[in-house]
């Protein structure tokens, strides 16, 4: 018995047979399924056992998936199901390639030494960084105060009767009790000596002091 046409389902004889696709054709029903263009052997191309020319060969698509809510619930359980995968996985490797390091005396008494340094560094790279910083007017370096001249022990020994506050440059303050040293008298109203508590040497008020 011949087997029916793939396009007119009629009978295909030996003599016109075409076999194709899985498909036995006539000669002249293998053509295009868009244009009806004739087709041979050499330049048919198949989609879906069906023949097409090149011009009308069907183009690749993608079917677009509706996320509808079963989809999105089997997207979520795919999720769920990885995230166990992955703490599984990681539950077992837990602790493999590591060395355990034990928190011996030595070790606390180290890392104590390493954190005081750190805090030292700290503390004096901040300090610096404030007082480089223009404009800061709560950091101002403090002015270095002038050493007190130490007075001579020897020589006339007199005492502040009242408080002075100098006058000149040349001068020396008193405050009452004051011990002086090295007086040496000037004239009837000034006399030159050191304040013992200030290390100030010059003028002073005779009638300021008295001797001992």
């Amino acid at each position: 018995m011949n087997p029916p046409c793939g396009r007119c389902r009629k009978p295909v004889y030996p003599t016109e047979k075409i076999n194709c696709l899985d498909k036995f054709w006539h000669k002249g029903c293998f053509s295009c399924e868009v244009c009806k263009m004739a087709l041979s052997m050499g330049n048919y191309k198949g989609f879906e056992k069906k023949p097409y020319c090149s011009m009308h060969y069907p183009k690749s698509s993608f079917t677009i998936v509706t996320d509808t809510p079963e989809n999105k619930r089997l997207k979520q359980q795919t999720m769920l199901n990885s995230q166990a995968l992955y703490k599984e996985d990681f539950e077992k490797n837990k602790g493999k390639g590591f060395s355990i390091v034990t928190d011996t005396p030595e070790m606390q008494r180290v890392k104590k030494t390493q954190d005081q340094i750190s805090d030292i560094k700290y503390h004096e790279e901040n300090m610096t960084k404030q007082f480089e910083e223009p404009g800061n007017p709560r950091l101002i370096q403090p002015a270095v105060q002038p050493r007190p001249v130490a007075p001579p022990t020897g020589g006339p020994r007199y005492q502040a009767l009242y408080s002075y506050t100098a006058a000149e440059a040349d001068e020396v303050s008193l405050q009452e009790g004051d011990l002086i040293l090295n007086v040496e008298t000037i004239d009837a109203g000034w006399a030159f000596g050191v304040n013992q508590r200030t290390g100030q040497r010059g003028m002073l008020p005779a009638n300021y002091i008295r001797p001992i």
